[in-house]
């Protein structure tokens, strides 16, 4: 199995996220990249330096507006007469429901901040946009393995991507990677779905995709009126016009344990092959951890396992992108097991 994955997305070290009210210790910390690379050490896979595509792949799910403002922010927000130490927002807009809005109607750093990032989740630092930027390109050479005749291929990325929608950034996601994946195997693929697994409903994902019927979204989340991003992810979410029917979202009540989760994970597999997915973009989290500090459900290593069989009986080719998971001490045991159960089961 190949994986990808460049040094360049450990940059990318935030300071704060607000939880609870207060400005807390950020979670998603460049140590997670090292317990994954560890696992993979475990398993043989030695990961490959992606090639620089540039903006190009990732200009496919979002506008050159938005990437513009990611590129920019942080060097102009240096140039405040007062700042913090990174670049968050202090006001919101009453954010459009259409996919891609148009640019932001002012050039003001201080109203851009709050029309792009849609949250206190998503700190711009210094390194933020190479990281971000260096992990489209982890998707992107993954999926490109795929489209080439790889049967699996895993996208190391870091930062995640599904709570990014095509102009908003929310969630420790910048840009989207498992839709940049998704897109870029609709080259070589008539038929491409998604199936997240993280913990969180990937918003970003279905909005993305969910006017599309090229494109199946499917997510396995904890309910979302007791969990983040709270505003979306229901049953009754089902696409929208030429989409109507191709999303899915199927919740798993809080307190949930290994059989829930993998009951979805496969009723999810069922609605992927009745859709006739020619190619699967695997939207791997592990914050579904017991574990895990941000974890609702009770979900145990040995299920990333069962898991990943699942996935191999698929039977169709599969690029699995890393989202979430913040336990350091478990998420390269969670991946592990995961890519053992997908290798065993294809």
């Amino acid at each position: 199995m190949r994986a990808f994955y460049s040094p360049d997305q450990a940059l990318h070290s935030p300071k704060q996220f607000m939880r609870f009210g207060e400005l807390a210790a950020p979670t998603d910390v460049p140590a997670r990249t090292g317990a994954l690379l560890d696992a993979l050490a475990r398993m043989g896979i030695t990961p490959e330096t992606p090639p620089d595509h540039g903006r190009a792949p990732a200009g496919k799910v979002h506008p050159a507006h938005y990437m513009d403002f990611l590129e920019s922010a942080f060097r102009r927000w240096q140039e405040l007469p007062v700042h913090g130490p990174e670049v968050l927002p202090n006001t919101f807009p009453d954010l459009s429901a259409e996919r891609v809005r148009p640019p932001c109607p002012t050039d003001h750093l201080i109203a851009q901040t709050g029309y792009y990032l849609g949250d206190l989740a998503v700190p711009l630092g210094e390194f933020t946009w190479i990281s971000a930027l260096r992990a489209t390109h982890s998707a992107t050479a993954a999926a490109d393995a795929v489209a080439a005749g790889e049967r699996a291929a895993y996208a190391l990325c870091r930062p995640s991507g599904h709570h990014c929608r095509a102009d908003r950034a929310s969630g420790f996601c910048y840009m989207n990677n498992s839709a940049i994946a998704a897109e870029r195997l609709r080259s070589r693929f008539g038929k491409v779905a998604v199936l997240d697994i993280d913990a969180h409903h990937g918003d970003g994902t279905q909005s993305i995709f969910y006017d599309r019927a090229d494109v199946m979204t499917v997510s396995v989340h904890v309910d979302p009126d007791a969990y983040y991003p709270f505003f979306t992810g229901r049953v009754h979410e089902r696409g929208r016009g030429e989409g109507e029917g191709f999303n899915l979202n199927l919740l798993l009540p809080p307190g949930s344990g290994d059989e829930a989760f993998l009951a979805a994970i496969r009723q999810g597999l069922d609605a992927v092959a009745g859709y006739g997915a020619e190619a699967l973009v695997l939207a791997l989290g592990y914050d579904t951890h017991v574990e895990d500090p941000l974890s609702l459900v009770r979900v145990t290593t040995e299920a990333f396992h069962e898991a990943g069989r699942a996935v191999a009986s698929a039977g169709i080719p599969v690029v699995v992108v890393q989202e979430g998971g913040y336990q350091v001490s478990v998420i390269g045991d969670c991946l592990e097991r995961f890519l053992q159960g997908l290798r065993s089961g294809m």
